[in-house]
């Protein structure tokens, strides 16, 4: 058989398999993989998941396939040869193929990527001045995120600068987290959210989320801090506006003691180095 047939072969082979494949990637694997569909960003995350898979799976399967007819087809059949077979010479052709192939998915993804940090912000965080910020920032709600060992606290500047142990948002609104930790370096992670951001002492970390529907998301420390760090995790809830305007409205009256105690409020805390760094 010729060359042009095996490839011919090949080439079958490989489109009807990456249909199917794809297909079934994009159409059911890919919507059930993580973070889901949350907030407006983690949804975001899903189609670029998706983006990525659709993209991938006709590349592993042009690997998987040649691979399987080479060792089918090109296999030596005689049980006495002792030799190695025949030399395998380069194509030219080929080599080009590849390398316009390979070179044009990578900028489209680099493209892509940055098209879609640019639109929709970071889930991140990108510093104290992200480069990225999504329609209607500046009119976010903006929540504190302070981590300590060993557990998160939140700060709400809107709201008398009351710090509450829990974290509840208002459903269909943008908001604005800004991280810090008091001690160590923590990670904040919103899990069902789609937003993990680093939290570390005398830094301001911005991210942003734009909440959907009624959700209880599980919220974790993605960075070992210490001893107890496992057990640094605990639920979010997105309630509906008027639910979060009573719980708020609840927390400043019951905190106002230790509101008054607290320092100013203020977008990084720069911790004492005496304290704990278990």
């Amino acid at each position: 058989m010729s060359d042009v047939n095996h490839w011919r072969r090949v080439v079958l082979w490989w489109l009807g398999t990456s249909i199917v494949a794809t297909l079934l990637v994009v159409l059911f694997l890919a919507p059930i993989l993580p973070p889901g569909n949350g907030s407006v960003e983690a949804s975001g995350q899903v189609v670029d998941n998706t983006v990525l898979l659709g993209i991938s799976t006709p590349i592993a399967m042009a690997v998987l396939v040649y691979f399987i007819y080479a060792l089918i087809v090109f296999r030596e059949r005689d049980t006495t040869a002792v030799l190695d077979g025949p030399a395998i010479r380069g194509d030219a052709r080929i080599q080009t193929w590849w390398l316009v192939v390979t070179t044009g998915i990578v900028l489209f993804l680099a493209g892509y990527g940055t098209v879609r940090m640019l639109a929709d912000g970071a889930g991140g965080g990108q510093g104290p001045n992200p480069i990225a910020k999504p329609a209607g920032a500046a009119r976010a709600l903006q929540v504190q995120v302070i981590a300590q060992q060993w557990k998160f606290t939140y700060r709400w500047p809107s709201y008398g600068g009351v710090e509450t142990a829990t974290l509840e948002l208002p459903s269909n609104r943008m908001i604005e987290f800004h991280v810090t930790s008091l001690d160590v370096i923590h990670s904040f992670w919103a899990y069902q959210l789609g937003v993990k951001a680093d939290a570390n002492p005398g830094f301001d970390n911005v991210a942003y989320v734009t909440t959907k529907g009624p959700l209880t998301f599980d919220i974790h420390c993605a960075e070992l801090c210490g001893v107890w760090h496992g057990y640094m995790f605990e639920k979010g809830r997105v309630v509906r506006p008027n639910q979060f305007s009573a719980w708020i409205t609840q927390q400043r009256a019951q905190n106002v003691p230790a509101t008054k105690s607290l320092p100013p409020y203020s977008k990084q805390y720069f911790p004492d180095p005496q304290r704990r760094g278990g």
